[in-house]
């Protein structure tokens, strides 16, 4: 998501290095959401830009989503998913739920 106008964010408070880093030489500003539109015209935020890796193969993965699938699951506890840029394979860990 990229915004821009006089009321949107002036720069970080004494850090102008992350100041440039996230408005850029047009003034837009680089929130990281990456966000998809609706049939209605609204804006839906899906995940965050850091939060997603590429894998060697040029696939793209987000594990924030997959835990949210997985502990969608009422047998499901906790969940971490883990994958690096430099295997084909993601790693999670589940602790299940039983009660």
């Amino acid at each position: 998501m990229l915004l821009r106008g006089g009321k949107v964010f002036k720069g970080y408070f004494k850090d102008p290095e992350s100041t440039e880093k996230a408005i850029d030489k047009d003034g837009w500003l680089h929130t990281g959401d990456i966000c998809e539109i609706e049939t209605n015209g609204a804006v839906k935020i899906i995940d965050r830009r850091n939060n997603i890796f590429k894998l060697p193969l040029g696939e793209f993965v987000s594990p924030e989503k997959i835990e949210n699938v997985i502990s969608s699951h009422e047998w499901i506890q906790e969940v971490f998913v883990h994958g690096s840029p430099d295997k084909n394979y993601l790693v999670g860990i589940i602790v299940p739920d039983y009660l």
